[in-house]
């Protein structure tokens, strides 16, 4: 809430609007705000998995998309450089040939909407409707308040062992999103504390603020410690390290040292999870030595994925394709799924149907075509944030850090993760914002700071 509050409240920010102004001004942001904290909502016991199910997230980010239909006929909104039109038009176009040359057209097709979803469409509606820096931190705002919330409700899980169920105990934090998606809370909460890092780091914004999300921060490792999810861990220590170094050495140091302090107290001298933490992170390593069963079914599932793409390397398998052909692909080592139980759910048994990384995911089902129309956007949106960044004023730059700190933990991430879950949803909100700061509008890329230079300033 540090972001989202402290830069609507009166006399935190030069020019900052009342609530009521704020409703009245950026009305169009609250499907972008509900999308967000819809995730709150929690899922129903017994319901291991919501794939093919539209969820209130879904719900509001299609409600999001048609505000802005709404609002690009009326002619207000952000106006696009040919770039962004390029960056965000291209996997649509990779996304239609995937779906149409897949060996099950019919089958394919709910893939094709869900990626339209995510990678297209959201984002396209986040980079139109928000029109300025006070916009774009009142919804990076929303991702620490749902981190917040998530990670409240995790800790509680572990202290009441009430969670999902880790090496036979019910301690794993999972949040609201329940067993079938352990990873849900992790991802969550990772993005509120790379967006509260951020703001903590950033000069352009109050002091009070900057303590505020200091504080969030800190109050944030301890649920990302508690959900055991390796993946999430690699991908906050390497943007937090990322973000640290673009703010500056000097005032990173202070931040850094505060959260390895934070990660010491709360592990080595409270004994959080102590002997089992210790275990995890052991386990990072232990790939061809003594790996255990999750590790050995990636690694396999990894290498299903490229046969899959030898067998067709221009265009994939086709969307949905990898579950139908995982079998074909995969090695006798593969288990037959993964063990899910408590946090309200009995025993379940999940079946694996994608590789977990996202990567050799649009490999295998995409091809080269999709990859390049993906990866290739993605990685444009990292190189012109990081070339604005460093052009950028003062003013604004503590988008860029938000901006940036996000995207490059979503790329790094998909390295041990693919979509899934009703999370997903805020990848596309991620690259929505990612877009936002890298590509602005013509008329905004010749200068520094540009048309959205105001933090508060008054909408149109």
């Amino acid at each position: 809430m540090s972001l989202a509050v402290t830069t609507g409240a009166a006399g935190a920010l030069p020019g900052a609007p009342r609530l009521p102004d704020l409703l009245r001004r950026h009305w169009p942001l609250l499907p972008l705000a509900a999308t967000v904290l819809m995730l709150l909502a929690p899922v129903p016991a017994g319901d291991a998995s919501t794939s093919g199910k539209v969820g209130p997230a879904d719900a509001a980010s299609l409600l999001l998309v048609a505000v802005c239909g709404v609002q690009a006929l009326r002619g207000r909104v952000r106006p696009l450089s040919p770039l962004a039109v390029l960056v965000l038009g291209v996997p649509a176009l990779a996304l239609a040939v995937a779906t149409a040359t897949a060996g099950d057209p019919y089958a394919a097709l709910p893939g094709f909407v869900r990626y339209l979803q995510v990678f297209v469409l959201v984002p396209a509606a986040v980079v139109l409707l928000v029109r300025d820096a006070f916009e774009f931190r009142l919804a990076a705002g929303c991702f620490v308040v749902l981190a917040l919330v998530q990670g409240a409700v995790g800790v509680v899980q572990y202290a009441t062992r009430t969670g999902a169920s880790y090496q036979g105990e019910d301690i794993r934090a999972v949040g609201t999103f329940g067993p079938g998606d352990v990873m849900g809370m992790a991802t969550v909460v990772s993005y509120g504390l790379v967006v509260a890092t951020a703001a903590a780091l950033s000069p352009a914004l109050t002091r009070r603020v900057r303590r505020l999300s200091a504080a969030a921060a800190l109050v944030l490792v301890l649920p990302l410690v508690l959900s055991f999810s390796r993946g999430a861990w690699i991908a906050t220590a390497g943007a937090a390290v990322l973000v640290m170094a673009m703010a500056g050495i000097r005032r990173a140091a202070k931040v850094l040292a505060a959260l390895a302090a934070a990660g010491v107290v709360l592990v080595g001298g409270l004994g959080v999870g102590s002997e089992m933490v210790a275990e995890r992170l052991t386990s990072i390593t232990q790939v061809s030595s003594a790996p255990d069963q999750s590790v050995t079914d990636r690694y396999t599932m990894w290498a299903a994925a490229g046969s899959m793409w030898q067998e067709r390397p221009a265009l994939g398998v086709g969307l949905k394709g990898f579950p139908a052909h995982r079998d074909g692909h995969a090695s006798l080592g593969l288990s037959s799924g993964s063990d899910t139980a408590g946090a309200g759910q009995g025993y379940v048994r999940q079946p694996l149907l994608s590789p977990h990384n996202m990567y050799l995911l649009v490999l295998s089902e995409q091809g080269l075509v999709g990859l390049v129309a993906l990866a290739g956007g993605w990685l444009a949106l990292l190189v012109a944030g990081a070339r604005r960044y460093a052009a950028a004023g003062g003013g604004v730059r503590d988008c860029g850090l938000i901006a940036i700190g996000l995207l490059f933990w979503q790329l790094t991430d998909f390295l041990y993760a693919d979509i899934g879950g009703p999370s997903t949803v805020l990848t596309g909100v991620i690259i929505g914002l990612a877009a936002w700061w890298a590509l602005p509008p013509r008329a905004a890329a010749g200068r520094a700071a540009g048309p959205l230079r105001a933090a508060g300033a008054a909408g149109r």
